[in-house]
């Protein structure tokens, strides 16, 4: 990790009141830099701007100040070129293929079929999907819809992937399977990762560095470096350390969580 993908400078995020309403600041001040290849997690109390950051982050969403460059370029209202997206939320569309799915979006952006096709089956395969490519969504079990979530997006071979609890809806020992294809697809991608969780021993499993924020208006609390080692996987929860740092994520929460239960 030798320089700066992303970067974000004094962002702040406000969301207008609908009649009487009072705005609501969501997010900000925040400054934070995403090295090129690293996998970032960010942590935070419910509420607290997790979410808006990575909106913002993605051009989904105008920051009220500050400004958000990826690649040395401004972001500004769309999502740029490289960066890909996945959220919680199911996204296939149920009445096509696992195949047609993954290929959606490079179809819609007028891609030749058989370099359609190509990338489709590899991505399928990188994904561990290629017997279910014929099969429907609803046809596949959670863990299995989700990787093809991930795989539509990584079809479009991002160099920054941008994920908002994509295991939220999982079981336990599932997402920590999913952790590992995460990681795996990390290393063998060379992507920039930025993952969005509520799952503090994720992110320590998961992580380079773990950004914790604060109750709303989320700013930037702490950056917890893990010093893993790249090949890791979900083996690591069982070492003291992972224990250690997840401890010092709830240490920094505990008080923010509290805040953020009360503002409710």
């Amino acid at each position: 990790m030798s320089d700066v993908h992303a970067r974000l400078r004094g962002v702040t995020r406000i969301y207008r009141g609908v009649g009487a309403q009072a705005p609501t600041h969501a997010l900000g001040p925040v400054d934070l830099d995403l090295m090129r290849g690293e996998f970032l997690s960010v942590v935070g109390p419910s509420g607290c701007g997790k979410s808006t950051l990575l909106d913002v982050l993605a051009g989904l969403a105008r920051p009220d100040g500050g400004t958000v460059e990826f690649e040395g370029r401004r972001v500004e209202g769309s999502v740029p070129d490289g960066v890909g997206v996945v959220f919680q939320e199911d996204s296939s569309f149920p009445w096509l293929t696992v195949r047609d799915n993954a290929g959606f979006a490079l179809a819609r952006a007028g891609m030749a079929a058989r370099d359609i096709k190509d990338r489709v089956d590899a991505t399928l395969a990188f994904m561990g999907l290629s017997r279910f490519a014929d099969s429907y969504p609803a046809q596949l079990s959670g863990g299995m819809r989700q990787r093809l979530c991930i795989a539509r997006t990584l079809v479009t071979r991002p160099r920054l992937l941008l994920l908002d609890e994509p295991f939220g809806a999982l079981d336990q020992q599932t997402r920590l399977l999913m952790g590992d294809e995460l990681l795996r697809l990390w290393r063998e991608t060379g992507a920039t990762v930025m993952l969005i969780t509520h799952a503090l021993d994720e992110a320590a499993m998961l992580s380079d560095r773990v950004a914790v924020m604060s109750a709303r208006p989320g700013t930037l609390l702490d950056l917890v470096e893990t010093d893993w080692p790249r090949d890791r996987d979900s083996r690591i929860v069982s070492e003291a350390g992972c224990g250690l740092v997840t401890a010092r994520l709830w240490s920094t929460l505990r008080e923010e969580s509290r805040k953020s239960r009360e503002a409710r």
